[in-house]
């Protein structure tokens, strides 16, 4: 891939729970502007490490280090780990998105409506703005959630298994946000499981099982 810029180091790092690790030892860098799929068998750590580098939980051994100090994140979770009962409308979590802009004592203002529409309106699901989360399929709900990731433009976004209990029209939409957001110079880390998808968009894998971490350097891929 040519030049490139580190954004984090890791250096023997291993992740778990309680001082146990789930992770082989893990050494290696991640760089600014990529597109890093996590990929391994269930149980192997894959959703660990990205709350371990989101700074969730902290490391079993070893270290990781930013290279130019710890940027804002945009984070989107499992879809099962998210409450859907609370009492919101959709426009309202997509607009958490706007969270440093926001302000207690002012309203939103006009020009940040229009980028919640537009945010929406990426994702296909507009007309559903005024409607309360509750209501939305499964595939409504994540492409809400990827409006609201969309909408902070983050340095760099770590997604949590985004295709998870989601139809292929909706996981095609949402890799091609994911792409975009490449493109604009976002750093992207995501755990999936490895399909021909990985292969042919994510520019580098991180390959875990519980003897080896393996990576594997891919040529960049361009948009969908």
């Amino acid at each position: 891939m040519g030049y490139f810029i580190t954004m984090i180091e890791l250096s023997s790092l291993t992740v778990g729970y309680a001082g146990s690790p789930v992770t082989p030892e893990i050494s290696g860098t991640i760089a600014q502007g990529c597109m890093l799929a996590i990929v391994g068998e269930n149980g192997c750590g894959k959703s660990t490490l990205l709350k371990t580098l989101a700074g969730f939980i902290p490391p079993v051994g070893g270290e990781f280090r930013w290279s130019t100090g710890r940027p804002v994140i945009g984070w989107l979770a499992q879809r099962q780990t998210m409450e859907s009962q609370f009492p919101v409308r959709v426009k309202d979590v997509v607009a958490m998105g706007l969270w440093p802009e926001l302000s207690l004592f002012r309203s939103v203002r006009a020009s940040q409506r229009q980028r919640i529409g537009e945010a929406l309106e990426r994702v296909d699901i507009l007309h559903l703005a005024d409607n309360p989360i509750d209501s939305l399929s499964g595939g409504q709900f994540q492409r809400m959630l990827f409006a609201r990731v969309w909408l902070q433009q983050a340095p760099l976004v770590m997604l949590d298994e985004p295709f998870t209990g989601v139809d292929e029209g909706t996981s095609d939409t949402l890799m091609s946000l994911m792409t975009q957001m490449c493109q604009r110079g976002q750093t992207l880390l995501t755990v999936l499981h490895d399909t021909p998808r990985t292969a042919r968009y994510f520019t580098t894998t991180l390959r875990l099982n519980r003897d080896a971490a393996q990576w594997c350097p891919l040529t960049q891929k361009g948009a969908i």
